[in-house]
């Protein structure tokens, strides 16, 4: 995977061409430090040997600054790399760019970045997905073949779907969260794009493995992949019935119902399940999710780093009011109130505690059905293909719906991957698999053959 000097300006000519092209992908880039890094990179016997991999802006970087999309955190430059970054740079990976996202990653469409929304690269006029839109759009752009996002509620996964590249969510543990800015700490992982399975998988394993520096790293070996299968004999892959309402999209309900019927052909047997609760995934994100980044969002006060705006008056309070109202967007502001409210005394037991015996019964549908059998799950990844940019921005809750089919995994902790599976009106159609705890390998090996099927079929729809 050696890459020479010619290919790496390659990658800088194409990073550089999307933002002369108005995609608005990236936020942080530099030529000179780029090409240097590519020099060192590809003399490193890693796997990743010159790799050029875009970073989401809420990954922290020495090269770059490290914004989160945010006013409040515009100049601010990271001391350190977190470990996913150094074990990139371990393998032989350079830093290519910081991309662009939804503010503090809180949002679906990355139209909430305070630097301006990233484009679809297929139709300006509509959004990537998000929160991770900009790592989505620069793989699918061609500019770079790897790319780290972080999936919090799908914001991996969905974007990956509507333009039309791989997107994986990692087993919760699997990925080190040190050095990704926290949005919510018992949902967060730092997922990985790629511009085919192989790409997002060989990424994943480098990035992999415990990590004493995270509390929340499961003591697991890094993910090691040898040869994908060549069939799926023996696998047994679940649909829920759950993920395939009245309404859903008709040619994504046609583009799936062809790739079960791939499956069978490649030897899989495939099982309808129900997972019951699934309905109240999204009110129940919306709940935990808010309720953590409202107490991780407190740092950010105007005291220690990042914008400090002076208030009208002489304490503390004034200080704070005002940076935060300064630096912070409409969308944050919004899920700093709601958590703040469902975490408040009078509120704490009829929202957060329910919100969490619904987490449970979500997770405990999971293991009921893997442990009836069932390897896989397959699903939609999204409701819809990529749609208009400003369609959902005055209805937050149509927004949040768009995550509907993704955010369940995040709240059992389960891995996901999200792959190409067909095009509606021009737009990308994105299937997901689910599987297991730490049964990424399995996952990734369907993948690849779901991705060969797709690619052999060329059905557009």
């Amino acid at each position: 995977m050696t890459q020479p000097p010619a290919l790496a300006r390659a990658v800088a000519d194409g990073i550089e061409a999307s933002r002369s092209n108005g995609l608005n992908a990236v936020l942080s880039f530099d030529r000179e430090t780029f090409l240097a890094s590519g020099e060192v990179g590809a003399s490193v016997a890693g796997s990743l040997a010159g790799a050029a991999v875009a970073v989401k802006d809420n990954i922290c970087t020495l090269e770059y600054p490290t914004t989160c999309g945010s006013r409040i955190l515009e100049e601010y430059r990271s001391p350190y790399d977190a470990t996913a970054i150094e074990r990139l740079k371990e393998a032989g990976a350079i830093v290519a760019c910081k991309t662009n996202l939804d503010e503090f990653a809180m949002g679906s469409s990355t139209e909430y970045s305070a630097f301006g929304r990233t484009k679809h690269p297929l139709d300006g006029d509509r959004v990537p997905g998000g929160s991770s839109g900009g790592s989505a759009a620069l793989v699918a752009a061609g500019a770079v073949d790897y790319a780290l996002g972080s999936d919090t509620g799908g914001s991996v996964r969905q974007p990956a779907a509507f333009c039309g590249v791989v997107g994986v969510k990692p087993t919760y543990g699997r990925v080190s969260r040190y050095g990704l800015v926290a949005f919510g700490s018992s949902l967060d992982q730092i997922g990985v794009f790629g511009k085919t399975v192989r790409h997002a998988a060989d990424l994943l394993c480098a990035i992999s493995g415990y990590d004493p520096l995270d509390s929340t790293s499961a003591k697991r070996d890094p993910l090691q992949l040898s040869l994908f299968p060549r069939d799926l004999s023996g696998l047994t892959i679940g649909v829920s019935r759950e993920y395939f309402p009245p309404k859903l999209d008709a040619g994504i309900k046609t583009a799936c119902e062809r790739v079960l019927e791939q499956f069978k052909q490649a030897g899989a047997m495939v099982q309808e399940v129900s997972l019951p609760h699934t309905h109240l995934a999204v009110a129940t994100y919306y709940v935990i999710a808010p309720a953590e980044a409202s107490s991780n969002l407190a740092r950010f006060d105007g005291v220690r780093y990042g914008l400090r705006v002076e208030g009208d008056g002489t304490d503390v309070r004034s200080l704070y009011l005002a940076t935060r109202g300064e630096g912070f967007g409409p969308e944050v502001r919004r899920r700093i109130v709601v958590g703040t409210y469902v975490l408040s005394s009078g509120y704490y037991e009829a929202y957060y505690r329910k919100a969490q015996i619904a987490r449970s019964l979500i997770a405990s549908d999971f293991d009921h059905v893997f442990a009836a059998g069932i390897d896989l799950l397959f699903t939609p990844t999204a409701p819809s293909v990529a749609f208009t940019a400003g369609e959902h921005v005055r209805d937050p809750v149509s927004m949040y719906l768009s995550d509907a089919f993704v955010c369940p995994s995040n709240l059992a902790g389960l891995p996901a991957v999200s792959v190409p599976i067909g095009e509606r009106g021009g737009l990308p159609v994105g299937g997901q698999l689910i599987a297991p705890a730490f049964e990424e390998a399995k996952m990734l090996g369907a993948a690849h053959i779901l991705e060969s099927m797709v690619d052999a079929s060329g059905e557009v729809l």
